[in-house]
């Protein structure tokens, strides 16, 4: 019943999001929030790779926006500095990205529960400062602009209403091909390496490989995720990947449900929405927003807003069926 119930809402989420896409990206009716939209879809693919590692494996990542960062200066250094294509830039930088996170992801994995998160947070704190220390190559504070767009052929996505469609191209793919991982016999031994990597080890399941599978391919996300975010603005500086950056990615995966691929949509909706139209006005107090943001969704929607939303949505639906039923 669940596995048909879970199958339904992923066609529903599918859907929806396709109607999002082909009815509202028109300039004249969006407006400003265009590049809202853009935002949100490129941190859906971030947090799409979060909630793998964090809600389907169970291993606590605070240094995701370190991956997230590293494909953006590898696409930024190599397309401006280098001149290499866009393309080919983003693809060597979710391919370097990768092996990164394929490389420290054995060491970083022998850690449990605070301990892994101490270090994520370290990496996390470690590639923050080489974006600003290795001024040669990433700009140091002031950062980098003057980034080439992204084109095919003469076709330039040189406007935010071509920037719109491409986004949510990849964040579409991300999150599909995130789906089919979920629902098929990876899917099933990353559940159980969350309920007991004891019990998984014992039944055969290679534990090690599987988490450093699954963190290389949330870092290859946040890498997409990256350089998707230089070729939009044209610009990279440090700041989007500081320590704040990866309590905000935690928090969009809590807020949308950790175990919920779709649900990612929501938890980057509402805190982009959070970010720029509410908690400005907090200025530095805003990460103790955050994190009573994060206490009020543990306790009272600790499967997140989708998954909150679903149930509202059943029973509703078995309420007026009963309702039709009376004669």
């Amino acid at each position: 019943m669940l596995a048909r119930l879970t199958g339904k809402w992923s066609y529903l989420a599918i859907a929806a999001l396709l109607a999002l896409l082909i009815l509202v990206p028109f300039d004249w009716f969006l407006g400003q929030y265009t590049t809202l939209m853009i935002f949100i879809g490129i941190y859906t693919i971030v947090t799409v790779g979060l909630c793998l590692l964090m809600g389907y494996t169970g291993q606590v990542s605070l240094g995701q926006a370190a991956f997230f960062g590293t494909g953006a200066y590898i696409s930024a250094i190599l397309s401006k500095t280098y001149g290499v294509n866009p393309w080919l830039a983003m693809l060597i930088a979710a391919i370097m990205t990768g092996a990164f996170a394929y490389i420290i992801g054995y060491p970083i994995f022998r850690l449990k529960g605070n301990y892994l998160a101490m270090a994520t947070l370290g990496l996390g704190l470690i590639m923050w400062i080489l974006f600003r220390e290795l001024g040669q190559f990433t700009g140091g504070p002031d950062g980098m602009s003057g980034i080439p767009y992204l084109s095919i052929g003469g076709f330039a996505f040189n406007t935010s209403f071509r920037r719109y469609f491409l986004v949510w191209f990849f964040c579409l793919a991300a999150m599909l091909i995130s789906q089919n991982i979920v629902r098929s016999r990876t899917g099933r031994a990353l559940r159980a390496i969350h309920g007991s990597e004891a019990a998984s080890e014992s039944i055969g399941i290679n534990v090690d490989q599987f988490k450093v599978k699954i963190l290389t391919l949330s870092a290859v996300y946040a890498s997409l995720a990256g350089s998707l975010y230089v070729y939009h603005l044209r610009f990279v500086s440090p700041q989007p990947f500081d320590f704040m950056a990866s309590v905000k990615l935690v928090v969009m995966a809590v807020i949308g449900g950790l175990a919920s691929v779709w649900g990612a949509i929501f938890g980057a909706g509402a805190t982009r929405i959070l970010s720029d139209e509410l908690l400005l006005r907090f200025g530095q107090w805003d990460i103790v927003v955050y994190g009573l943001i994060l206490v009020l969704v543990m306790i009272f929607m600790p499967e997140g807003l989708f998954v909150k939303l679903k149930e509202l949505y059943e029973r509703l639906r078995l309420r007026y069926g009963r309702r039709e039923a009376q004669p």
